[in-house]
């Protein structure tokens, strides 16, 4: 590990899910805002389906069907979507606009700001996400995430898993991949990172995707670090 501590020199996280807790921030702000302006649904399952329609909606771009577009954009043809199916249609427009935002309010897990302000005493530590630099900045600006820069995938117009992503960021740093750590609790973000010759980090978020969860609950392969949150992640880091 001590060599970890030397050759890495900067650390990137994946965002949703990772370090902010999109599902239960959007049931908690959607919730609240339905209730005090007129509109009932099920929050949590339009959530999940909002999400669900994400990995589609990048993939048209990544496929080349679509010039690049950002996810605040792909976000709203997608609620777009979910208004009609849940009878919410008499939403203006302005208040369409702040559903959409909410992505722009998510709240860190509990360990997030205070693991990586560690972090931040030694490394470089930035997103990665495919999240735009707007939206990555308000959550930033709202969560209070301490980071050094915003690295949104929007720079190399690309959606990760993309190779330009993870080698854009090293570029960008004028780092070698060796030197960059990709962070995640994602395994198939870390495996695409690795490939690319970064360093890798694990924790999982068990109940990133509610309590039903299947997916990353552990590492699937021997990644440079496996933690248990980012605090732990700050201590197995040296700091």
């Amino acid at each position: 590990m001590s060599s970890l501590h030397s050759t890495v020199k900067a650390m990137v996280f994946d965002t949703f899910g990772s370090v902010v807790d999109w599902r239960g921030s959007i049931v908690r702000d959607l919730t609240r805002w339905g209730n005090e302006n007129g509109f009932q649904a099920d929050w949590t399952v339009f959530a999940e389906q909002w999400r669900s329609m994400y990995q589609p909606s990048m993939e048209a771009c990544r496929s080349g069907k679509r010039e690049f577009t950002v996810l605040d954009v792909l976000h709203r043809e997608s609620l777009d979507v979910l208004i009609e199916q849940y009878g919410l249609s008499k939403m203006t427009e302005a208040q369409r606009e702040h559903v959409n935002k909410v992505w722009h309010r998510l709240d860190g897990w509990p360990d997030s700001v205070g693991g990586l302000a560690r972090l931040k005493s030694k490394y470089i530590i930035a997103p990665l996400s495919n999240g735009n630099i707007s939206l990555l900045t308000d959550i930033a600006k709202y969560t209070g995430l301490p980071w050094d820069l915003n690295l949104s995938t929007e720079v190399f117009r690309c959606y990760k898993p993309q190779p330009e992503s993870y080698l854009g960021v090293c570029h960008a740093l004028r780092l070698d991949p060796s030197e960059v750590m990709m962070c995640a609790a994602h395994n198939n973000d870390l495996l695409a990172a690795k490939n690319c010759g970064l360093k890798t980090a694990f924790w999982p978020r068990p109940t990133e995707y509610g309590p039903n969860q299947t997916d990353n609950l552990v590492a699937t392969e021997a990644w440079d670090v496996v933690a248990k949150d980012i605090r732990d992640l700050a201590t197995q880091m040296g700091v």
